[in-house]
């Protein structure tokens, strides 16, 4: 049987940097479509299905909530595998981000409201009832574009087929949630070694804290309760076709606790998923170096 054809239909909130993943996207060799009629979707489909051009094997499609939904529905060929990038972020970063830039929101362009921060409203709502379990969101509020390249290319690599991949994502509350995240865990409640003099400038990077935190009861129960859960969920998921999730682990600062469970779990799931660490506020480093 013949490998589907692969496309990635881009839409999400304007100004959440749908200009930039497409251009990631082609840097990686997807061939973008923008602008596209969506009053001919099913000849996009009917071309992409019957096409020898090695360029429609992998297809950016880039399009607009007013359009978005049709698209959904309209990109049903038997050849052909889509999947959603949902770009995100949050009402204020996009209302900076336009007034910044001295752009025309699309909605007063197309005079459907008559604010700046009504269109992001109206397009948020255009958007609700589409959303689904299955698109890979990424929300830009704290991520620049070195990072979002990271993310696509993890996600959309044109080298192997589309499969179920896991982030985890350590963070510090007091620096903001990851908005994109499909599950948060608090470990606030797990012992803090802040509190250790000899460990406070150190993270969840280094032995030490690793040990410290990984040895205590309550850490050890509430690994064992959360590996039952995940191990569940996962399998779930992998069932309902969605392709990315990111679990992101949170503490007060994102140095100690949260940093030692998300490499605790990047390293037990490894080898059973296409598995990604980050840590947002820590230092980049494993713990073998």
């Amino acid at each position: 049987m013949a490998e589907k054809k692969r496309v990635i239909l881009v839409s999400g909130m304007s100004g959440a940097g749908k200009s930039t993943a497409t251009r990631i996207l082609e840097d990686m060799g997807w061939h973008v479509i923008d602008n596209f009629p969506v009053q001919l979707v099913s000849l996009l489909v009917d071309m992409i299905e019957a096409s020898i051009d090695p360029r429609y094997r992998y297809i950016a499609l880039a399009t607009t909530a007013q359009d978005f939904p049709e698209f959904l529905r309209g990109l049903n060929g038997d050849d052909i595998a889509v999947q959603v990038l949902f770009l995100d972020a949050s009402d204020a970063v996009l209302l900076h981000r336009y007034k910044s830039t001295r752009r025309t929101h699309p909605l007063l362009l197309s005079n459907s409201v008559n604010t700046l921060e009504e269109a992001i409203a109206v397009e948020r709502q255009m958007f609700q009832s589409y959303r689904s379990d299955t698109f890979t969101t990424i929300d830009t509020t704290f991520v620049q574009e070195k990072e979002l390249k990271q993310k696509l290319e993890q996600y959309f690599s044109r080298n192997e087929v589309p499969n179920f991949t896991i982030s985890f994502v350590s963070f510090g509350y007091k620096n903001g949630v990851p908005l994109d995240a499909d599950l948060m865990i608090d470990v606030r409640f797990l012992p803090n070694p802040y509190w250790v003099l000899s460990l406070r400038t150190m993270t969840g990077n280094d032995r030490e804290v690793y040990d410290w935190v990984m040895e205590k009861p309550e850490t050890q129960e509430f690994i064992k309760r959360l590996l039952s859960f995940m191990d569940y969920a996962f399998t779930e998921y992998v069932k309902e076709g969605k392709n990315h999730f990111t679990v992101a682990i949170g503490c007060t600062g994102g140095q100690h606790r949260s940093v030692t469970i998300a490499n605790y779990l990047y390293t037990h799931y490894q080898n059973q998923y296409n598995c990604y660490l980050e840590h947002r506020d820590a230092p980049r480093k494993t713990r073998d170096e």
